[in-house]
């Protein structure tokens, strides 16, 4: 548990050590979320639905978007939720709208991870670095933000409900076999923490180191020639 790690580090080390690594965890993942939270609102915002933008839900205020215990299931379980953009579907005839809408915030936590990964490219690979070990502050804030955008990315995508994925696929299936579908809906979470207590995070942790040596090596192959 993530919160037993800080405690850890809290009575071992000092209060300043632990600033420094709830600092350097929090706001990768703050930054994350929000811009996930508001990729939705924003979404459904521009397809025809007024909601999230009467609700306040389109600006990047971390107050806005946070839910207390939501963030604090992510410290204590390691599974935790921001506040849900509520969306009117009637304002969004189109089923495949309502699937871009789902698909705006995982497709924004990837977009930022190549953002980041360009700068972390510039500032630490092209700084000849000498591993993820002896980052500054800085720099490990700037590796976690990708690693927690790629993270949040595959995690939503996952076709659990109430992650992303499930409404993603909700808006694809027929009406009658989305219905059926949905059913597991009241068990998603208790599948989620199954999972992340057995193998299955391990395996979306693997995909996530895949996919960001992927992202680097595609920016090393378009930019290396520019700069060397």
């Amino acid at each position: 548990m993530l919160i037993l790690e800080l405690f850890k580090i809290l009575t071992e080390k000092g209060f300043i050590e632990f600033l420094t690594v709830f600092a350097t965890i929090s706001i990768p993942l703050v930054i994350s979320i929000v811009i996930h939270e508001w990729a939705h609102g924003y979404a459904a915002y521009k397809f025809g639905d007024n909601t999230p933008k009467k609700q306040g839900r389109l600006t990047l205020n971390p107050l806005v978007h946070l839910d207390i215990a939501g963030t604090l299931m992510l410290f204590i379980v390691g599974i935790g939720w921001a506040k849900p953009v509520m969306i009117n579907p009637e304002n969004i005839p189109s089923r495949y709208k309502m699937a871009l809408v789902g698909l705006a915030g995982p497709l924004s936590n990837f977009l930022m991870a190549v953002f980041f990964t360009v700068i972390f490219y510039f500032t630490v690979l092209g700084s000849n670095a000498v591993g993820i070990s002896n980052l500054s502050m800085y720099e490990q804030m700037l590796f976690l933000i990708i690693r927690v955008n790629i993270l949040l990315g595959i995690f939503n995508l996952i076709p659990i409900p109430p992650l992303d994925g499930a409404n993603i696929i909700r808006n694809l299936l027929p009406e009658k076999i989305a219905e059926g579908y949905f059913k597991i809906a009241p068990y998603g979470l208790l599948i989620l923490v199954i999972m992340l207590y057995t193998t299955g995070f391990g395996f979306i942790y693997k995909i996530t180191n895949i996919v960001f040596y992927i992202i680097i090596f595609l920016i090393d192959l378009v930019v290396g020639p520019l700069i060397s």
